[in-house]
């Protein structure tokens, strides 16, 4: 504990280091940085150093000539490989470059492993895998959602193999109102690849189904590979039908089981995974029903006691309505007192704006304008007739101005107005020839002629 008035203590200088990393920080950065870099990878090598413990996870080195890496494959991943690998195999291994942090070691996250030398048909299996993955069919985003309770089951497998029993036999259990279509296909040998597409397209086509179950039961690699080929694939895939992959066992991975919008281990386990559990339903049917009784009687016993306090404040009614009159005539001598009061006041309201209007009358003001008015109508008049009158003299003398320089008025004094055939003006004789027809506009009337001679003033 500080001591009373004890300063504290400052370093004499700064600490000017850069600051250094916790070695967890340093790991955590570099664990980082690996898998940013190293999306997944391929590796192969020799196996060394394996275990397997109790927790089912397999922990193993990976080594050539030169170097090692250390691999670690949980249980999850493990579970699909069918041989159990053994020291010094060969082998192929797909998975995350990371660090693991709590002793700074280097390794791989290994998610699928396989012998170093595959078949032919695994060979093919990882092609079209990698073809397919490449156009996005296994992208989870175009997976289609399963209905959370299906009202039509479809189911696309042998009609005499297990596995349609296995999932009519957990669909009974379960749920047995849920109606199943079966679209009977082969699931083995060369035909079935046909078969698988026909069933889907027959399902899609039927339209009953709202969930599609494709599958069968165990068998090898050759056994499976129909559900392996790009035309099963493709058809899963444009299946307009949300639909579970369910071929072979657990260990068993198909090309289907990528393409499905569910990959379910058994057969029965997808009918497990699409069908509710009516023990449960009526479990909770059961709960909900004992929590509704419970509700109602809480509800009821809260109702009898607020009736229980109702009763008990309710007055006698005889009492109350004389309460009530008492209090409607002492509410109306109230109102008949207020009501005198304010006729009064409007009474001598009124008899004080008769007077101020008796002093303010307007038939004075109304005379005094009819007779400006008529002043008024008197002035304009007069004003209207003096300039009609003027008007009219400078009308007259504009009409003799006129006259006086009228062609019509020179007309009248013997002149006329000479046109020849092309209406043009005629000023001069030269303008005429011999038989030119003319017209002649005089002060009263119109004449046309023709020329029978012209005479030039230099003539």
């Amino acid at each position: 504990m500080k001591k009373p008035g004890a300063r504290p203590l400052i370093p004499p200088y700064p600490d000017t280091r850069p600051r250094a990393l916790s070695v967890s920080e340093l790991n955590h950065q570099a664990r980082h940085l690996l898998e940013s870099s190293f999306m997944q990878v391929w590796v192969e090598g020799e196996l060394s150093s394996f275990s397997r413990p109790s927790s089912g996870h397999w922990y193993f080195s990976l080594k050539d000539q030169k170097c090692q890496i250390r691999c670690a494959m949980f249980r999850g991943a493990n579970q699909r490989i069918r041989t159990l690998p053994k020291e010094g195999d060969q082998i192929r291994i797909r998975g995350k470059v990371t660090l693991y942090e709590n002793r700074g070691d280097f390794q791989i996250i290994v998610e699928h492993l396989e012998p170093a030398g595959l078949g032919p048909l695994q060979q093919a299996f990882e092609a079209l895998k990698m073809k397919l993955q490449a156009e996005g069919l296994f992208d989870p985003a175009r997976k289609k959602p399963l209905p959370v309770t299906p009202r039509h089951i479809g189911v696309v497998t042998s009609p005499t193999g297990a596995a349609i029993h296995d999932i009519l036999t957990v669909l009974a259990r379960r749920c047995p109102a849920i109606p199943v279509t079966l679209y009977p296909t082969a699931v083995q040998g060369q035909a079935a690849t046909a078969d698988i597409v026909n069933a889907i397209d027959r399902a899609r086509r039927h339209g009953v189904a709202d969930v599609l179950i494709i599958g069968r039961g165990g068998g090898s690699l050759e056994d499976l590979w129909c559900f392996n080929e790009e035309a099963v694939a493709r058809a899963i895939a444009g299946c307009s039908i949300p639909t579970v992959s369910a071929v072979g066992h657990e260990v068993d991975v198909t090309i289907a089981d990528f393409v499905a919008d569910l990959r379910a281990p058994t057969p029965s386990a997808a009918a497990e995974k699409i069908s509710p559990d009516q023990s449960q339903w009526l479990r909770r049917l059961a709960e909900q029903q004992l929590r509704l009784g419970q509700s109602a009687r809480r509800l009821l016993l809260r109702l009898d006691q607020q009736l229980g306090h109702l009763a008990a404040r309710l007055r006698d009614p005889r009492r109350e309505l004389q309460d009530k009159a008492q209090r409607m005539d002492e509410l109306d001598m109230r109102l008949n007192k207020a009501m005198n009061l304010t006729l009064q006041q409007q009474q001598l309201k009124t008899g004080h704006l008769a007077q101020r209007l008796g002093t303010q009358s307007p038939a004075k003001t109304l005379q005094n304008a009819g007779e400006q008015v008529q002043r008024l109508n008197e002035r304009l008049d007069k004003a209207i007739r003096q300039n009609l009158r003027q008007q009219q003299e400078k009308l007259q003398l504009n009409a003799q101005t006129l006259n006086v320089v009228s062609p019509l008025a020179t007309l009248g004094r013997g002149y006329a107005i000479v046109r020849d055939d092309r209406n043009r003006i005629v000023r001069s004789a030269d303008q005429l020839s011999a038989g030119q027809a003319i017209s002649a506009r005089f002060g009263q009337g119109n004449v046309s002629a023709e020329v029978t001679k012209v005479n030039s003033v230099t003539e």
